[in-house]
């Protein structure tokens, strides 16, 4: 009765351990952890989105990186104190907002016109004030 009360507390020690390891690993969506670089590269990424063609083979899938970038990030830099009052975080917010909306209602549907230009005029916003630092 001993052994066993004690193998079944080592296998539950020993998944607890492994799953807090799993956890820690790297993001699925590649934020580092750094703020202008992440926001950099998922700048880059939804440019990249926003340009596709309407009959692009990989639509679906950049769409998809697209999305979970967006809520990683989101949930990544909100709740920080540092960065979540710069201009260029609240910049970018807005902007994801935008187009997650977009893509929650719409799917993989090509952007409209007016919303690529927002978009387009945003990001750079985003880009000036991570050059100045604000």
């Amino acid at each position: 009765m001993f052994f066993k009360n004690l193998l079944s507390r080592l296998m539950a020690l020993s998944l607890v351990i492994v799953i807090g390891l799993v956890g820690c690993g790297s993001s699925p969506a590649g934020l580092t952890g750094n703020y202008n670089q992440d926001t950099a590269a998922v700048l880059g990424n939804l440019k990249a989105v926003i340009e596709l063609p309407k009959d692009a083979p990989e639509q679906k899938e950049k769409v998809s990186l697209a999305r979970q970038q967006i809520s990683e990030y989101a949930s990544r830099y909100r709740r920080d104190s540092k960065t979540s009052g710069l201009r260029s975080f609240t910049t970018m917010q807005t902007a994801l907002n935008a187009l997650a909306g977009y893509y929650s209602s719409y799917g993989t549907r090509p952007l409209p016109d007016k919303l690529k230009n927002r978009l387009g005029e945003e990001f750079k916003q985003v880009e000036i004030a991570l050059k100045r630092g604000v």
